[in-house]
């Protein structure tokens, strides 16, 4: 028997729906199972997300030092936050946008929906123009590159009225230049 239970008022809407559409009601009540199981599987996902030590541990491994001062202290961590502007420590934020800059998706941030994320990726949280072109690097070339940022603008460009967008155009374009000066 499935672990999720339908609501009475389900259950009276599957009657009814069975009754007008003349479907076996079995069936619907089968999709409304499965329908439930996929939306729990999907907020358990979503809940999946890592503690501040754990984002920090990940930090320090990717700086190779033991600590948050000896990070302060290193220059190739310096040298990698120019710019970001002062970076507060005592604040999960933080620690989550350094872990998205530097070791990559957030677990509860994997396969993304909504405004500007194009393959599952948040293209306003992340550059990670392999995964937003569908592309391996190892194996894509530079046609496979053209080709898959054509299709990208064609849908963003702000000229199509229908599915245009300036911002999410201008980032697929960044993306674009970043992996084509890499050729």
């Amino acid at each position: 028997m499935p672990e999720v239970v339908l609501a009475p008022q389900v259950k009276t809407e599957i009657d009814r729906l069975a009754q007008v559409r003349q479907v076996d009601s079995k069936l619907l009540e089968e999709f409304a199972y499965f329908v439930l199981e996929i939306s729990k599987q999907k907020s358990s996902k979503k809940a999946q997300s890592l503690k501040t030590n754990e984002l920090k541990q990940a930090i320090y491994e990717r700086f190779s030092v033991k600590d948050t001062s000896e990070l302060k202290k290193s220059g190739a961590f310096r040298m990698a936050t120019d710019g970001m502007g002062k970076l507060n420590f005592r604040l999960k934020p933080t620690w989550e946008t350094l872990y998205r800059k530097f070791v990559g998706i957030l677990p509860n941030e994997q396969s993304q929906e909504g405004y500007g994320c194009i393959n599952g990726i948040d293209i306003f949280k992340y550059f990670k123009p392999w995964q937003v072109f569908d592309l391996n690097p190892q194996t894509a070339t530079k046609n496979d590159v053209k080709t898959a940022y054509y299709q990208l603008s064609k849908i963003y460009h702000p000229d199509n009225l229908v599915t245009g967008d300036r911002a999410i155009f201008e980032q697929v374009e960044n993306m674009y230049k970043s992996i084509i000066a890499g050729f």
